[in-house]
């Protein structure tokens, strides 16, 4: 089993990034651990867990199964972090995770994520604007990975 220490995990995930060490501290102190083996499901589609999950340390893939074949989407790594969407809106995921060898997740569930409005609002603002940027990077990416696709289909773009 991984040792995972939060308030390192924490300091390097994308989520504390414009955090200082007392807003570390506070936010992992809000935050669990859940660990999984080797080839362990998180969650799968359909599924309505609210828990925000940081990747602490290994790794997850993000599958769907189409026509009875289980596809891999993407791997998530340690500073990572998915479940933004069934977080903020409860909305239900349409991918399932599964852990990439041993991996230890940071956890954080709404009702501790709001215990946090009234004693440290910038937490609350600093959390939702790096939720933004890794949405951003995401819609980003799958723009870029579209667009080399219709290039290759068409062959166009001057590569294919």
């Amino acid at each position: 089993m991984i040792e995972v220490n939060k308030l390192d995990a924490l300091r390097n995930s994308l989520l504390a990034a414009e955090f200082d060490e007392a807003e570390i501290e506070a936010l992992a102190n809000q935050m669990g651990v859940q660990t999984l083996h080797d080839g362990e499901t998180l969650v799968v589609e359909g599924d309505e867990r609210r828990t925000l999950f940081t990747v602490a340390a290994g790794g997850l893939s993000f599958f769907r199964v189409i026509g009875g074949a289980e596809e891999i989407i993407y791997h998530m790594h340690a500073g990572e972090c998915v479940g933004a969407r069934s977080f903020i809106d409860g909305v239900a995921y349409v991918f399932g995770l599964r852990a990439i060898g041993e991996t230890s997740l940071l956890t954080l569930e709404p009702e501790a994520f709001e215990a946090l409005v009234d004693t440290h609002p910038w937490i609350i603002y600093r959390v939702m604007r790096a939720l933004f940027r890794v949405a951003h990077v995401n819609l980003t990416r799958t723009y870029l990975e579209g667009a080399e696709l219709r290039n290759y289909l068409l062959k166009s773009g001057g590569r294919y």
